[in-house]
């Protein structure tokens, strides 16, 4: 079996078992099939199997522990599949894993440095924001990003700048997704997102790079929480 095919093989059994999880036939805590069932099951070999089931450990949807053997971890908001194809959730994890490394430092840093000017923009962008949650039009995913490139402009370090200007497609795809997510729940869960906005304005009003940095990561770690389940 050439590399390429194995590839292809491990992308639907990864797409075929996350499914399966995401539909309810394996519920967190169940344990799953074993690496031989699920080769019988696919008709494909173990080492294409492991493959897929590596790629659902690393996303954290599985778990493997000795002695108790894989179990399921987590299951990702099901409403995902309405936005996002569901081979590109490895992608949108890594991108907030990043995210969440390089954002809390850019938040501790314009913590630091911002100046009147500076918090005024982020301000602003959360005040577009709230008119778009409160208003019910429309998502405002191009506020959030704003709000965001806002805070890494108050760092004053050109290279956080550039960093999220890089990848704006990456955040952006990842920001409708999660808004998405939270527009068809309700709205305290869209307030909620605009709190924890808040809570990072604050800390950075009060020039607390600590708290900033914590409120950051917080607010990120928490998107993907209400994404990938807790």
């Amino acid at each position: 079996m050439n590399e390429r095919k194995s590839s292809g093989l491990a992308d639907r059994i990864y797409n075929d078992i996350l499914n399966s999880i995401m539909e309810g036939e394996f519920k967190e805590g169940d344990r799953l099939l074993t690496e031989h069932a699920l080769a019988e099951r696919f008709a494909t070999s173990r080492p294409t199997v492991r493959e897929a089931l590596a790629r659902l450990r690393a996303d954290g949807i599985i778990v493997t522990r000795r002695g108790s053997g894989t179990t399921i971890g987590r299951r990702p908001d099901p409403d995902v599949r309405r936005f996002a194809p569901l081979e590109t959730l490895s992608d949108i994890r890594r991108c907030y894993e990043f995210r969440i490394v390089t954002e809390s430092g850019a938040a501790e840093l314009a913590a630091i440095k911002a100046d009147d000017d500076d918090i005024r923009a982020i301000q602003d962008a959360w005040h577009r924001l709230e008119r778009v949650v409160e208003s019910q039009q429309g998502i405002g995913a191009k506020d959030d990003y704003a709000f965001h490139l806002a805070i890494a402009r108050a760092s004053k370090n050109q290279f956080f700048i550039t960093v999220l200007s890089f990848i704006e497609e990456q955040i952006a795809f990842s920001m409708n997704l999660s808004r998405n997510l939270s527009f068809v729940k309700t709205l305290e869960r869209q307030r909620l997102v605009q709190r924890e906005h808040l809570d990072v304005i604050e800390a950075i009003r009060a020039h607390d790079p600590v708290r900033a940095g914590r409120a950051m990561r917080a607010h990120l770690e928490n998107a993907v929480d209400r994404m990938f389940g807790s």
